[in-house]
């Protein structure tokens, strides 16, 4: 295990029920003590792990759910194969119910099999879950997902969501990096990945510091949080995250929502279009067009537009309204044909 002194600053008092603003706002993650306590997924867990699947499975209505499984020699860690075009584990879309009863076989082997259900959307595969479990930012429409799984490895990444993830059955860890130290995780391929997002290459169990020096920088900022059951993690947007599972059961209610309008597109999006437009530009171009994008985009601020009359500032006007932004998308979309 790595060696991390900073501990994510913990919370307590604050319940599903009753989430403050401050923790929403915050700029950093919080780790809150017995934020979900209360919810029956707990308890039931608590009780056992066969009752928490047996929870699970009064919702699921038999809809494929995507499923990943490794061999033994994976040790958990869900990651590429060694020529890094492939992955070391196989993905299937297959009935929820089978997986269940696979990680109760295994829950005592001291060196089971990967298994691991991603992402699963809790209103379209367990109907009737997000109810009895609610969670007070209805307000901002987060989506549910439950994450199943036995001693897994989640390489660090990042989302652009916020994130309230509640650790429900099992023991959890979260190794977490600002979102500036990307330049010491050494990413791997933007094309792929295990779950779709940029990851880190470096091994948490082993780190190769010969190979991946800067990789120390990063952990000179890195903290850490455990999570036992009913404990939750309030993510903000864009830091990196490595997850380990470390029971023989691990359930995880995650909810994402974004704190800008829909309509304004994802972040992702820009960063396509600039590896397409700005990357392979000369040195000294792309400095000049750092500082673009530093006085429009980066560095701005409301006032910046003051000298224009309201009218005249067009997508310069803070907020952009959903008008605007159809606007450009469309004005992007006829550029792109060309």
């Amino acid at each position: 295990m790595l060696n991390i002194d900073t501990q994510v600053k913990q919370i307590t008092g604050v319940t599903a029920k009753n989430i403050p603003q401050f923790v929403i706002e915050s700029d950093q993650p919080l780790l809150l003590k017995g934020f979900a306590d209360d919810w029956p997924i707990v308890k039931e867990g608590l009780k056992s792990a066969s009752a928490a699947c047996a929870y699970i499975e009064q919702f699921y209505q038999g809809k494929a759910v995507n499923a990943c499984y490794g061999d033994v020699s994976t040790k958990g860690r869900v990651f590429y194969n060694d020529s890094l075009d492939g992955f070391n584990y196989r993905a299937a879309k297959v009935d929820l119910k089978p997986v269940l009863a696979k990680l109760l076989q295994h829950i005592d082997d001291p060196s089971p099999p990967t298994m691991y259900v991603g992402s699963t959307e809790v209103s379209h595969f367990l109907p009737g879950f997000k109810e009895q479990h609610p969670i007070s930012i209805d307000c901002h429409k987060p989506l549910t997902s439950i994450w199943i799984g036995n001693q897994s490895k989640i390489a660090a990444h990042y989302d652009f969501p916020l994130n309230i993830a509640c650790n429900v059955v099992g023991k959890r860890r979260f190794t977490l990096f600002p979102p500036e130290q990307v330049k010491n995780l050494y990413t791997g391929p933007m094309e792929f990945a295990p779950g779709g997002q940029d990851i880190s290459m470096v091994d948490f169990d082993n780190p190769d510091f010969a190979k991946f020096p800067k990789f120390e920088t990063a952990l000179a900022h890195a903290q850490v949080a455990e999570l036992d059951p009913g404990d939750a993690l309030f993510l903000p947007s864009m830091w990196w995250h490595h997850v380990e599972g470390l029971s023989g059961l691990n359930i995880l209610v995650t909810h994402w929502w974004r704190d800008t309008p829909a309509y304004m597109g994802r972040p992702h999006n820009a960063l396509l279009l600039a590896m397409l437009n700005l990357r392979n530009l000369p040195y000294a171009q792309r400095q000049a067009w750092k500082s673009i994008f530093e006085h429009y985009i980066f560095d701005h601020q409301e006032q910046d537009s003051a000298h224009l009359p309201e009218d005249a500032q067009g997508m310069l006007k803070t907020p952009m309204d959903e008008l605007t932004a159809r606007k450009i998308r469309a004005q992007l979309l006829e550029k792109l044909k060309r």
